[in-house]
């Protein structure tokens, strides 16, 4: 950008947007990296969800209320 062309916007935070968003407009080779890059952050955050996080309460209770209790019994606050 030469010093005569301003950038597009009103305030600084537009400013700021359309920097960014002319910036990815423009690219060629970085659009498809980029991409990639998302894919691969979604299928990681996915597969450790699956297999870090299982949902171990629907297993143990049924309702709401029995996750509660089994929750409550395993930080020994039981209801008296």
């Amino acid at each position: 950008m030469n010093a005569n062309e301003t950038l597009r916007g009103n305030n600084w935070w537009q400013k700021v947007l359309y920097f960014y968003v002319d910036g990815f407009k423009s690219m060629t080779v970085g659009r498809t990296l980029w991409a990639i890059i998302i894919l691969k952050i979604i299928i990681f955050f996915l597969i450790v969800k699956l297999a870090f996080f299982p949902d171990f309460l629907n297993s143990v209770a049924g309702n709401d209320e029995e996750k509660a209790d089994y929750v409550r019994h395993e930080m020994g606050v039981d209801r008296k």
